[in-house]
């Protein structure tokens, strides 16, 4: 039933003019919103609460009054309150939001729907957003005297909810159900459309949360993080590259607190990222790494769970196709898809002027240059050993940024080196060189030049590409001296013939007859021409390569096989059923 209109009247001092009743006509009847209480009528419904503003509930006013009520609750309690008042009407009259300060607006929650559903609907969110304390209704006695359908129904409903702990509707065992569900905290990485399409091909409920800018601090993030807890019932989350762990370990003691899971899978160097989240170590958080050379590495930070999964391919975007529509300048015997890191580094340099001593700034290239050769995984490790006085300067550099900033050109530079060396040798051969500028300034001096193609995009274009080239050379990054990249996986999918560097883990991946690998850069010319003239055994090779990828190497199995692991370490065991 509709309520009946009410027209409220402002009420003035004789002494000063000031505000300071409201009368609310309604059903040919007048009630005062004070009356002779005066302000201690509001006042008193927050000081018979005062030992519950003591953080651990989240105060909801039932109406603003005349601000009273407010303004001792702001001055008691630290932290957040809601307002609920529908009376648009009032609003206007008592001028009280306007009257907060900047700080006090942003500690305040105003409410006015008429709907109650959505109305408590936006509590919960709100209610989620501050870590899911129960809600602690304070209806001021005029607003329920004004409308009791709506008021006292909200007073009742929120009541009822602080019986319900957050944390005992969202804390629950995980991994009971055959099938997982999964929450994915999403950001722009290119390989998080992979992991979304690999739940979609083994048949996963999984749900989105988009991380806008890196960091957990957003209360939007932390709202939507708490609602798909709430609403979705995750038994794990996904993540890539520690993506969406603040520094400070917010979402870590979040999720330690939720006893929600989190599979943290590095698809880069680890230790260019891991190294700033030294106190973001939980028995809630699992790493896997796509570089087993990192296992114990990662287990000396003080994680506990650490396992090695290696990078897959989607069979559904590389299989054998050749588009008619192909530039005909795709075409090539052999063909090497690359970027030549010459600007990376450069721009790396640049960022650490004024941050890196002169004395390391020198030292980058002999550096770099031993560290192409150096089996040691770790730059720091690698200074530590064979260039002391660098490692020394290297410590210090004020802070993670600057170190991270000198490692990451230390890599980059020694992979540049790495693939010119190992593109020189194809030379001969005329390839197609598909990536940036760099490389027109890295062979400018020679009188035999590969053709160049400016970069294209891997998701629509790459795919294709492949099968244009009777060899597709691959020189892996020096960031991975053990581990393999995803090209050794993509070409096979795709029908096409790769020559990678041999890995050592691709001894766990591919059997002999299944991929051709040159170990050194000297029998790179010698093995290019040997399958260039033998399409029998490319063709061989191809297909014994393309059906172990198949059969182990997509990115489902590699979900697969990460959600088992997650199952094991914190699923809830099924009891066992007695026998009849």
């Amino acid at each position: 039933m509709p309520q009946p209109y009410c027209r409220f009247e402002a009420v003035f001092s004789e002494a000063d003019g000031s505000l300071c009743d409201i009368l609310a006509h309604l059903n040919g009847r007048s009630m005062a919103m004070l009356g002779p209480g005066g302000p201690k009528r509001e006042r008193q419904v927050i000081e018979t609460a005062r030992d519950k503003l003591d953080g651990s509930c989240l105060p909801v006013l039932l109406g603003a009054g005349l601000g009273y009520a407010l303004q001792l609750v702001l001055q008691l309690y630290d932290g957040p309150v809601a307002v609920v008042e529908k009376e648009k009407e009032l609003q206007e009259i008592t001028g009280l939001r306007r009257s907060l300060t900047p700080e006090e607006s942003t500690r305040v929650l105003w409410l006015d729907g008429e709907e109650t559903d959505a109305l408590l609907s936006a509590l919960t969110h709100w209610q989620s957003a501050y870590g899911g304390k129960p809600l602690l209704p304070l209806p001021l006695p005029f607003y329920l005297r004004l409308d009791r359908s709506y008021y006292s129904l909200l007073r009742e409903k929120l009541a009822a909810s602080t019986a319900f702990d957050f944390w005992q509707r969202a804390v629950q065992p995980r991994f009971r159900e055959t099938s997982p569900r999964v929450l994915l905290l999403t950001c722009k990485y290119f390989l998080m459309g992979e992991i979304e399409g690999a739940c979609r091909q083994l048949g996963l409920d999984y749900k989105l949360v988009t991380i806008r800018d890196e960091t957990v601090a957003q209360s939007e993030f932390v709202e939507q993080l708490l609602e798909a807890v709430l609403s979705f019932k995750p038994d794990c989350c996904i993540t890539l590259n520690h993506m969406g762990v603040d520094i400070e370990g917010v979402l870590m003691d979040l999720l330690a607190r939720l006893q929600l899971p989190l599979a943290s899978w590095f698809v880069d160097n680890p230790h260019l990222i891991i190294h700033q989240y030294a106190r973001c170590v939980s028995p809630w958080t699992a790493l896997f790494t796509w570089d087993a050379d990192n296992l114990e590495s990662l287990r000396r930070t003080g994680f506990e769970h650490v396992f090695y999964l290696p990078l897959g391919t989607d069979p559904e975007r590389f299989k054998p196709r050749i588009s008619e529509m192909a530039p005909p300048e795709w075409r090539a015997e052999v063909s090497f898809v690359g970027n030549s890191m010459l600007h990376k580094v450069a721009g790396r340099l640049r960022a650490g002027v004024g941050i890196l001593p002169r004395e390391l700034f020198l030292a980058y290239r002999p550096v770099a240059q031993a560290f192409v050769h150096s089996e040691t995984r770790s730059v720091e490790e690698f200074l530590q050993q064979e260039y002391p006085h660098i490692h020394a300067l290297y410590l210090t550099l004020p802070d993670n940024k600057a170190k991270l900033a000198y490692e990451t050109a230390i890599t980059w530079q020694a992979t540049r080196l790495y693939r010119n060396d190992c593109v020189r040798r194809l030379l001969p051969f005329h390839p197609l060189i598909v990536g940036d500028d760099g490389w027109k300034t890295e062979f400018r001096h020679e009188s035999k030049r590969p053709r160049l193609l400016p970069p294209i995009s891997y998701y629509s274009q790459l795919p294709f590409f492949y099968g244009h080239s009777l060899i597709n050379f691959n020189a892996t990054s020096k960031q991975m001296k053990g581990a393999v990249n995803q090209r050794i996986f993509d070409v096979p999918a795709a029908g096409a013939f790769v020559l990678t560097d041999w890995r050592p883990q691709m001894e766990q991946l591919f059997e002999p007859h299944e991929i051709a690998s040159y170990q050194h850069a000297d029998e790179i010319s010698e093995l290019t021409a040997y399958y260039l003239k033998n399409a029998e055994q490319r063709r061989r090779l191809t297909e014994a390569g393309r059906k172990r990828v198949l059969a182990c190497h997509t990115w489902a199995h590699r979900i697969r096989q990460m959600l088992q692991t997650m199952r094991e370490i914190y699923g809830t065991p099924v009891p066992q059923q007695g026998r009849a």
